[in-house]
């Protein structure tokens, strides 16, 4: 028989860098989860990825307060900014352009999300992402 789900846990963790401060120990220990073991299986499934990048991870608790973990791919607003060199996006996207990415930077951010997107193909993955770069006030060239 399957174990019975208690609470989904969505939570961004920096990659390989988990611990059990906040936000991770106050929303883990509230459904009784081990933090600590947690934050190891974390920690060693996000160690190929370049450390401080925020990864969204669903936690599933079940009701013996075992739990399984899911990682997702890092938000494109942060691999956005990083590909133009911000720490922020625009405050008025549609007047004030902050910054410019290339469609190759926009095909690299699609490969890296395309597990995370629904779109059919590549250029529609990159439509997606462009998308997202026009709305945080950045020049979108070549698309």
């Amino acid at each position: 028989m399957a174990k019975k789900i208690t609470a989904y846990i969505k939570l961004q963790v920096k990659a390989a860098q988990a611990n059990p401060s906040p936000p991770v120990g106050p929303a883990l220990g509230q459904h009784g989860v081990n933090i600590m073991e947690f934050c190891k299986a974390f920690n060693a499934r996000t160690q190929g990825m370049e450390p401080g990048l925020p990864t969204p991870v669903i936690i599933t608790v079940y009701s013996d307060r075992s739990f399984t973990f899911e990682t997702k791919s890092t938000p494109a607003s942060v691999l956005l900014k990083k590909a133009a060199g911000l720490t922020s996006g625009s405050a008025r996207p549609n007047t004030v352009k902050v910054g410019t990415v290339t469609r190759a930077q926009l095909e690299e951010i699609a490969k890296t999300k395309q597990a995370d997107l629904t779109s059919a193909d590549m250029d529609a993955a990159v439509r997606t992402i462009a998308g997202s770069a026009r709305s945080m006030g950045l020049n979108v060239e070549g698309v």
